[in-house]
């Protein structure tokens, strides 16, 4: 993408009402919206995240499918999410927002039980071992999410990378966390659950055209 499109989608997501770009220093200190979402969507349905979003499909296609929830896409690239925003002003989805900060600064943006459900679609593995604290299912991240998860509130992990997949597994079945669904090929799957398999993100298109397969958890954290 080049620099003056970045730019161009850069100052767009500043005109959108569904686009929030705090500065680290106001996610870190006083940000306006933790513990008040329910403020900014004006109701109380139930928020599902889509952590490190990208283009925003996940969060996308599941406001559409659940109109009495809502959805907050959230990834530092806001040039990527741009497409996810802008198709939710042109669709009407005022169940949908975006917003733009790190994934480790998710304790600073929620307040504790605000959020029902977490997907979190194909991450960065981190396969090297001094990249581990960057692996966005790591112990530290995962009582991040402990926080601000409602009790017995489900997590999402579905990815390529056979690496990630197993790491998390291994890492949940050692803490003894409850394991609802693990599959390493789920599109294979004869009861793979209809919003896994009916959303495919820009990237998975590309892996599954690949003849990749696409791996899937679902757990919640005790």
């Amino acid at each position: 993408m080049g620099s003056k499109n970045k730019l161009k989608r850069f100052n767009e997501n500043e005109t959108f009402d569904n686009v929030i770009q705090p500065t680290r220093e106001e996610m870190t200190t006083a940000f306006e919206w933790k513990g008040k979402w329910a403020t900014f969507f004006k109701n109380d349905n139930p928020i599902t995240l889509e952590l490190g979003c990208g283009k925003g499909e996940y969060t996308i296609d599941l406001a559409r499918k659940y109109p009495n929830r809502n959805f907050i896409g959230v990834d530092i690239k806001g040039a990527r999410f741009w497409r996810g925003a802008k198709t939710a002003i042109e669709e009407g989805l005022t169940n949908v927002a975006f917003l733009r900060t790190q994934i480790e600064l998710v304790e600073y943006a929620f307040g504790k039980n605000e959020i029902d459900e977490i997907w979190i679609t194909f991450p960065d593995p981190q396969i090297k071992y001094k990249r581990t604290k960057h692996r966005m299912t790591n112990p530290e991240f995962l009582s991040k999410y402990k926080n601000i998860l409602v009790e017995g509130g489900f997590i999402n992990l579905k990815t390529d990378s056979e690496f990630m997949h197993g790491y998390t597994l291994g890492l949940l079945q050692g803490l003894c966390e409850d394991i609802v669904f693990a599959h390493h090929d789920i599109y294979t799957h004869t009861e793979a659950p209809e919003e896994v398999v009916s959303t495919q993100t820009f990237y998975e298109k590309q892996y599954l055209e690949q003849g990749k397969a696409i791996t899937y958890l679902k757990f919640r954290l005790r």
